[in-house]
């Protein structure tokens, strides 16, 4: 597998990651989400947990729509 990445150009590396990152975020959203409703049922307790997930759900969707930034350089 190492091989195959290292054979890609910087720039589909790059994409691919980026993809990568945006996918994991959703991901975790959704997982924030899901939780919140959980604890919003009654299934766990509510220590204030579903406006911290859905503030938690909202920074990662909008991180995940955003350009990494570079920084430094080469």
């Amino acid at each position: 597998m190492l091989r195959d990445w290292d054979m890609l150009s910087d720039e589909l590396q790059l994409a691919l990651s980026s993809q990568a990152l945006r996918l994991a975020a959703d991901t975790v959203a959704g997982q924030a989400e899901l939780l919140a409703g959980e604890i919003e049922a009654g299934i766990l307790a509510d220590r204030g947990g579903p406006d911290a997930l859905r503030l938690l759900a909202a920074v990662m969707r909008e991180a995940g729509r955003r350009e990494p930034m570079v920084a430094g350089n080469a």
